[in-house]
């Protein structure tokens, strides 16, 4: 089927997209957004990491408005004149996938005795060697990756039967694609852009020209964060393709 095929095609585009981040050619940003809907005492409601490249640039706190700066690039990025923008749309993003919670978290777990569980949604744009951007989105629960949504053509792809509610639910809210598409390929990619700006000039003038900026590594715990594995998931729904 024309659908089976489309939602294949993106799986190999997203592969290469994540594993392609050592390319001299491509710049990628992203955004991991960790939603908890009973956070402790201690621990935020809504996390969100910046990265450009793979590398940790800045953490964000939605609810207290904070911000830690974690590299140089992070540093050097607060003074641009689209930063308190950003922040403003982190925010609002955060505010927007905790109010989808309860509408998307799989039937089974929302009785009491089965706990929590944690959204994450990481938004991922990119300019290619040639010039040309994309963006995409992909969320889980609790560490599974659950959904894919190709911001560019709009399509929605299930990878994990805990995104049914959720790839039904979205699916047919066009406010809410609507504004997945907005962020990504419009306010994500102005950032982008902005921000290469920062980070070329600091690669100029660094001692080596093959060092960048020092990676920071993340305070928040791995399992806050979705286990990606592709190239089984790729396997898998080849299978369930051709056996479909």
């Amino acid at each position: 089927m024309d659908g089976s095929k489309t939602s294949l095609g993106f799986l190999v585009l997203l592969s290469m997209v994540l594993f392609s981040g050592t390319s001299s050619d491509a710049r990628f940003l992203s955004y991991n957004f960790t939603i908890d809907p009973r956070p402790r005492d201690d621990q935020p409601w809504c996390e969100v990491q910046g990265e450009i490249d793979q590398k940790v640039f800045l953490s964000y706190d939605c609810g207290t408005a904070k911000i830690k700066y974690l590299s140089p690039l992070g540093e050097e990025v607060k003074s641009m004149s689209t930063w308190e923008t950003q922040t403003d749309t982190l925010k609002d993003t955060g505010d927007l996938l905790k109010g989808q919670m309860p509408d998307v978290t799989p039937e089974k777990h929302t009785d009491k005795g089965s706990g929590p569980l944690t959204l994450q949604a990481r938004m991922t744009c990119w300019r290619e060697g040639n010039g040309h951007t994309s963006a995409s989105w992909e969320f889980g629960f609790n560490g599974q990756l659950c959904l894919l949504f190709d911001s560019k053509n709009g399509f929605w792809t299930m990878v994990h039967s805990k995104g049914r509610q959720m790839k039904e639910k979205w699916e047919n809210d066009r406010g809410v694609t609507y504004f997945f598409k907005k962020v990504s390929m419009g306010d994500c990619r102005a950032w982008l852009r902005d921000f290469m700006v920062c980070w070329e000039k600091m690669l100029k003038t660094s001692a080596s020209p093959t060092t960048g900026p020092p990676t920071v590594k993340s305070s928040a715990t791995a399992s806050k964060h979705i286990t990606w594995i592709l190239p089984v998931l790729l396997t898998s729904f080849v299978i369930t393709v051709f056996l479909g």
